[in-house]
């Protein structure tokens, strides 16, 4: 999975060696077949060294060099059936853009990306591509190995990173102007994907983003060590070049509602984005303790507001020893991780499975046991502990067992009766997702949303009960990824583009 043992360094001298006798072969006019390919072994990710990383907020996946991410895309087998691309939401030419690092041509790679996906930077970082476009890859299942897959998502990266690092970026081409108006509530990967495809129409496109910094999710919600701030930026920067207006802490609902931007402000569509940023908590004894916070609140505290870096915050940070995390999915790992960097002696993440049912991304669960975070499996809380300051001091845990697969095909888990017991603590975090913010749907009348609070839409169309009122992402589908956001926001761009066309 990755390459913690060496570093990038002996990574690429590695790569280099089993490279130039392939190329040679290749420009002798050799025929490569499949076999010779599947010989190729997997490249390892270069990363920070465990120990150090725990300690910073720098970027703890390096990215390959140009040899590492050639070696890879030479396993590629190029399959005329092409079945990663069908397990890609946004449908991004993959064997297309891999044939164009196998010869080299990185400009012409990333651009067969930016042809479907303008966020592939973001995406190769953050996507869960062994549960998308490689758990599809014919070398995986050949090799019987999802992790054995070509690397479609470092590859992906490293292509966006390499135009980026020798300033070959290219704005999109911008059609000539229609006179449409189109508003998009919202600045996450579903909001500026619509943004960009309504943009490059030729419509007038202005984003209204509820916080200080665009981004959403990717800046409130993943961690630097994961996604650098400066890379959204990037991709943003990029957006405004092409003519789209971005207006922060504009809360729609409250500085304007859906309503005024389509009667008042005159917008011909509009396209709500605004994420699932509610989150939800665990109804035990306790929970209104000092030191207890949802995910949510800690890692935009953490990530938005910089807590990290003490010294320049401008929001106060609840210091802890011993931190624990309450869930399993990318938001507990992210949580976790960050309170070891905020300086947490031991951190436990609690999860009431073991990790074979966990939803967290592999190698995130990888890079945070590499870390030194503990892992306490087939347990949950029943109440949280206070002194008599009311603030959290220890946590009862009640054992389970797996019992039974449940409706998701998870084996469910069974409490073991009397087995409760206490553990000590001074934070938990609550990462059990979230829900929808009920503003928009409260301010706008007639928009139908279901039991849960998510906007409905009709079909892939992403058309809500208002005409002219589009949306996608996280508020249609509850916590998603980034990647099935964007897969979103490509429909509903597309919807728009229709409307708009006639």
């Amino acid at each position: 999975m990755s390459g913690e043992n060496k570093t990038k360094e002996q990574l690429t001298k590695e790569a280099e060696t089993l490279l130039k006798p392939f190329l040679a072969r290749k420009a002798a006019g050799e025929k490569i077949g499949p076999k010779d390919r599947m010989a190729i072994p997997s490249q390892d990710m270069p990363a920070q060294d465990p120990i150090a990383r725990g300690k910073n907020v720098a970027e703890v996946a390096e990215g390959y060099g140009e040899a590492q991410a050639r070696l890879e895309a030479e396993r590629c087998l190029g399959c005329k059936n092409q079945p990663c691309v069908n397990g890609c939401p946004v449908q991004v030419p993959i064997p297309r853009f891999i044939a164009e690092i196998q010869n080299g041509d990185f400009k012409a790679a990333v651009d067969i990306v930016k042809e479907t996906n303008l966020l592939p930077a973001v995406c190769g970082r953050v996507c869960p591509q062994e549960k998308q476009c490689q758990s599809e890859c014919t070398l995986g299942k050949s090799l019987k190995d999802v992790n054995k897959s070509v690397a479609i998502g470092r590859l992906e990266r490293f292509v966006a990173d390499w135009e980026r690092a020798n300033n070959k970026v290219t704005i999109p081409t911008v059609k000539p102007k229609t006179g449409k108006k189109v508003a998009v509530v919202g600045s996450g990967p579903a909001g500026l994907t619509v943004a960009a495809d309504t943009a490059r129409e030729g419509h007038e496109v202005a984003v209204f983003e509820a916080f200080h910094k665009t981004g959403g999710v990717m800046v409130y919600g993943i961690p630097e060590f994961r996604l650098p701030k400066a890379i959204v930026q990037a991709e943003v920067d990029g957006l405004k070049k092409m003519g789209v207006d971005i207006e922060t802490n504009f809360l729609v609902g409250r500085t304007r509602t859906i309503r005024e931007l389509l009667d008042d402000d005159k917008y011909d569509a509009v396209f709500v984005g605004t994420g699932a940023g509610l989150p939800k908590f665990m109804g035990i004894p306790g929970e209104n303790f000092v030191g207890v916070v949802s995910a949510n609140e800690y890692l935009t505290r953490s990530n938005l507001m910089k807590a990290y870096d003490p010294a320049k915050a401008a929001t106060p940070m609840y210091q802890s020893k011993i931190a624990t995390v309450i869930g399993g999915g990318n938001v507990a790992m992210d949580a976790a991780r960050m309170a070891l960097r905020l300086g947490a002696e031991q951190v436990h993440v609690i999860y009431r499975r073991t990790r074979e049912e966990m939803p967290a991304r592999g190698e995130e669960v990888e890079h945070a046991m590499e870390e030194g975070i503990i892992f306490d499996f087939l347990r949950n809380p029943t109440r949280i502990l206070g002194n008599e300051q009311g603030r959290v001091n220890g946590l009862e845990l009640l054992k389970y067992e797996l019992g039974e697969p449940d409706a998701s095909g998870r084996r469910s888990p069974v409490a073991i009766k009397g087995s409760e017991y206490v553990f000590d603590c001074d934070l938990v975090i609550v990462a059990l997702g979230n829900e929808s913010n009920p503003l928009i749907s409260k301010t706008t009348a007639a928009l139908n949303v279901d039991k849960k609070g998510r906007i409905t839409v009709e079909g892939e169309s992403q058309q809500t009960s208002l005409e002219k009122v589009y949306a996608g992402g996280d508020i249609v589908l509850g916590a998603a990824t980034v990647i099935l956001a964007m897969g979103e926001g490509r429909r509903a761009a597309a919807s728009i583009n229709k409307l708009l066309a006639n």
